[in-house]
């Protein structure tokens, strides 16, 4: 019996278990490898470039909205810290001295006369297809679970396609399905849906400024086209310029001014 025993762990039985195991683990290893970036990875990347994750930003969103009504124009001034943003009107004329703050997924507006500001729903319009939750930075990492769906090409770049399930109810959409392309790290379309499924709006975003931080330079968003599910001719155009990462004074996103 110990002879058996002896043959059965000889040094040439040892090379045969261990070529067995070598190949067994190498292609699991490779396979993990070439998987490509977790749902995580490709969100925190995405986000950075829609003002997530950095320590501070400032940047002005002109928001111009076409429907059958016609055209509208506004002009927004933008800060933000970590999970906070403020929003002032800066045009049209009537509108400015309002400001809407964001405190993580709460949200209040304010103008001037108003006696204390009044919550605000992330879903609520504030004009055209540009909800309030909209004109925030964007946080999809916190604020939804996601998971990996195919991949589709876009306008001839390769993207992976992530399934979001938000995380709580005051987010501002109930399920998106966000394109992100795997060569650049950012959101190149995304779909809205409510929670039963019906689709509520499309997105296409731009990205033509560039910021530095951490040693490493980034695209960041320069232009965000919503248009409606059901009439596509009911558009707005969201355009970000003067973006540039400042930490902004911590007194300018308290509620009473």
């Amino acid at each position: 019996m110990l002879s058996a025993m002896s043959d059965r762990f000889s040094p040439a039985w040892l090379k045969v278990w261990l070529g067995v195991i070598v190949g067994l683990v190498v292609p699991t290893v490779q396979r993990a490898a070439d998987a490509g970036p977790t749902a995580d990875a490709l969100l925190e990347s995405s986000d950075r470039s829609r003002g997530g994750g950095l320590p501070g930003l400032a940047w002005t969103i002109e928001i111009v909205s076409t429907d059958a009504d016609g055209e509208s124009r506004q002009v927004l001034s933008a800060i933000a810290r970590d999970d906070d943003s403020r929003v002032d009107y800066t045009a049209p004329e009537k509108s400015k001295g309002q400001f809407v703050i964001i405190l993580g997924r709460n949200m209040w507006f304010s103008r001037p006369g108003l006696r204390k500001p009044v919550p605000l729903s992330p879903r609520q319009r504030l004009v055209g297809e540009a909800s309030n939750g909209d004109i925030a930075t964007t946080n999809y990492r916190s604020d939804y679970r996601a998971t990996l769906g195919p991949q589709e090409s876009i306008d001839g770049e390769l993207c992976q396609i992530l399934e979001l399930s938000a995380k709580a109810k005051n987010v501002t959409y109930d399920r998106v399905r966000y394109w992100v392309s795997l060569q650049r790290g950012v959101g190149v379309q995304a779909e809205f849906y409510t929670v039963s499924g019906k689709l509520l709006k499309r997105a296409r975003f731009e990205y033509d400024h560039e910021l530095e931080y951490g040693g490493a330079t980034f695209r960041f968003i320069s232009r965000m086209i919503l248009t409606d599910a059901i009439n596509p001719a009911d558009r707005t155009v969201m355009t970000y310029r003067d973006v540039r990462i400042a930490e902004p004074d911590p007194s300018r996103f308290e509620l009473v001014q």
